[in-house]
């Protein structure tokens, strides 16, 4: 059985950092296509970032605009890991976030979407004070 649990998260002043972890158990983290969501009170959940790897040491990387530059995924194969390196927080960065998986790998990535993920941790939140 596919768990994903994440960790991380907590309070932190603007131009602050924090490092989201995913642990995940029940299946190999490289072979998953996975993905960070946010989502704040009273919006629809955003797709942050996303990655997958090709063959045997190629990942590809996605973000969304608002956290380009900002915020890097990465895996730890070792660990089994997901991350989300968050830097430069803005109060707007807000949300519950939550770490995606999916046994399907895209031919193409259109965008970071939640329809694309079938496995979903429980979340834990990120507030960024100003």
């Amino acid at each position: 059985q596919v768990q994903l649990v994440e960790s991380g998260g907590g309070s932190v002043q603007a131009g602050g950092s924090l490092r989201l972890s995913c642990a995940v158990s029940g299946y190999i983290a490289s072979r998953f296509y996975m993905g960070w969501f946010r989502q704040a009170p009273g919006k629809e959940r955003e797709g942050v970032a996303s990655i997958y790897l090709r063959g045997v040491s190629t990942y590809y990387t996605y973000y969304a605009e608002s956290v380009k530059g900002r915020f890097t995924i990465s895996q730890d194969s070792a660990k089994n890991t997901l991350y989300l390196q968050m830097s430069s927080l803005k109060p707007e960065d807000t949300a519950m976030y939550y770490c995606a998986a999916d046994r399907r790998i895209p031919s193409t990535v259109q965008g970071i979407r939640a329809a694309d993920f079938g496995y979903w941790g429980q979340g834990t939140q990120v507030t960024v004070s100003s």
